[in-house]
């Protein structure tokens, strides 16, 4: 799972998770009148937000198009758990502020830079933090100016065998300004 070229690129096969996450929550909204708010956001997140969030990580730059189908399903969740309706005004206004979840894309954003965070700290496995090093560490590097900045090393490959939704790129293009 390190490139985008491997997603079907058509909408229904974008993430194979989304018809079972709607099921999910048509079998949640059966039962909501009988559970209390947070009963029902703990059962939402247990069912709907971990399965979006499963490999989302090959969604990093993805247009909106890839994404908006999970933030439907993102906000119908949200639906759910504070009961409103499908064309009830607000439902950023219920996703920011009073579940405190963040959008699709943003979510794959904050994944991915956690990630680059645990490598920089030795908490990620071994495979990727040794994707992640600081232009400092590499020796024939450390006289440069992003060598003071902060930034990272990332090796050179061709775009047509990685794509370019890979962690490598990610890192390049968010430009992490990390704090250690």
């Amino acid at each position: 799972m390190c490139s985008s070229h491997r997603i079907s690129r058509s909408r229904n096969k974008l993430h194979p998770s989304a018809p079972s996450v709607s099921f999910q929550l048509r079998q949640l909204r059966c039962v909501r009148r009988s559970l209390d708010r947070d009963s029902a956001a703990t059962r939402v997140r247990a069912f709907v937000a971990s399965r979006i969030d499963y490999g989302n990580a090959l969604l990093a730059n993805a247009p909106k198009i890839w994404t908006e189908k999970l933030q439907l399903v993102l906000n119908a969740a949200a639906r759910v758990i504070t009961g409103t309706r499908k064309f009830d005004s607000g439902p950023s206004r219920i996703l920011h502020h009073d579940l405190h979840w963040l959008d699709v894309p943003q979510r794959v954003n904050f994944k991915l830079c956690k990630t680059v965070y645990k490598c920089l700290h030795g908490l990620a496995p071994k495979y990727l933090a040794e994707l992640c090093v600081p232009v400092a560490d590499v020796a024939g590097r450390r006289q440069l100016r992003s060598a003071s900045r902060g930034l990272l090393n990332f090796p050179r490959f061709n775009l047509s065998n990685y794509g370019r939704s890979t962690f490598v790129l990610f890192r390049r293009s968010s430009r992490l300004e990390l704090t250690c």
